[in-house]
């Protein structure tokens, strides 16, 4: 697996940096564990453009097999990287689409994307009242791509995903 990079894409407010980090700390996995600091946390001029990040992302994972754990917006960046690469794609977490924040196009891409990944590689964990867009909500949107998804329900009612155990199990599964 020396080949693998496990790519972490937080959401976009700099309040996730602990999760980012955090999750970089304890998924356990082989490789290289790779998490993305956005740009505009150190300089909130700089733009956040999801599809720009998703090609450059890709771009430094090179020929490497890739496990994607994304959270909130960096679903998005997680979609742009996919339809970059498909086939350097092995595994895909997604925690907390925010369904409630992104447009129709945006839902779009999310969803194209994830077709192009094998079902069984996929899963996400989505608490039942996230207030960016609550289980129900992800439960019906992940059905539009596979009803064989697995989706997780937690039952919490913030935006935090710290499944670090469970994230680990996943790729290695």
């Amino acid at each position: 697996m020396a080949f693998m990079v496990t790519v972490i894409l937080p959401g976009g407010s700099e309040h996730n940096k602990e999760w980012l980090e955090e999750t970089a700390k304890k998924v356990g996995v082989e490789g290289e564990v790779r998490p993305v600091y956005w740009d505009h946390w150190e300089d909130p001029t700089k733009e956040f453009n999801p599809e720009e990040k998703g090609r450059l992302i890709n771009d430094i994972a090179g020929a490497r097999m890739v496990n994607i754990i994304a959270k909130s917006v960096g679903t998005l960046v997680a979609a742009y990287m996919i339809q970059k690469g498909p086939e350097k794609i092995r595994k895909v977490i997604v925690n907390g689409i925010p369904l409630n924040d992104i447009d129709e196009k945006e839902k779009e891409i999310i969803k194209s994307a994830l077709k192009l990944v094998p079902v069984g590689n996929i899963i996400c964990f989505q608490n039942q009242d996230d207030p960016h867009g609550s289980f129900d909500q992800a439960k019906k949107f992940l059905s539009e791509v596979s009803p064989a998804i697995k989706i997780i329900s937690k039952e919490r009612d913030d935006h935090e995903y710290p499944y670090y155990s469970e994230f680990h199990d996943f790729l290695l599964g």
